[in-house]
């Protein structure tokens, strides 16, 4: 017998930060993260490693549009209205580390920026990045 029910993928435990404490929210407006829980965790499900907290700008925006992934633009078959400068979003590592080497790096949250975000961007780097909390 065909079953077609979809299983949602399962969220994965705490998670660690790049800072070594408990990963906290990205953004829930609009809701963020690979599993949509607003935190960027991550597991053997997310191939694309959405473990950056990142505050987008128009020039990131532009920036991912130009390599073929329009984030600015509503796709509402999925339940996404698009995103603006100023919104938190989970983004790939690899695509934060293009968009920095192409001097289009958005702004990086540490405190909900995942720890497995080491594996492909310095900690430096998010340094140079990171939002002014003060």
């Amino acid at each position: 017998m065909f079953d077609n029910t979809f299983e949602k993928p399962q969220r994965p435990q705490k998670q660690l930060n790049v800072l070594g404490t408990d990963l906290e929210i990205c953004g829930t407006d609009p809701i963020t993260g690979f599993y949509r829980d607003g935190c960027c965790n991550t597991g053997n499900d997310d191939y694309g490693t959405h473990t950056v907290c990142v505050v987008v700008t128009d020039e990131f925006l532009n920036f991912s549009k130009s390599k073929g992934n329009d984030l600015s633009t509503p796709v509402p078959q999925y339940g996404f209205e698009g995103l603006k400068a100023g919104d938190s979003w989970c983004l790939c590592a690899l695509r934060w580390e293009e968009a920095k080497l192409a001097g289009s790096a958005p702004r990086v949250k540490l405190t909900a920026t995942n720890k497995k975000t080491l594996a492909y961007v310095a900690l430096e780097d998010l340094k140079e990045h990171q939002i002014d909390l003060n």
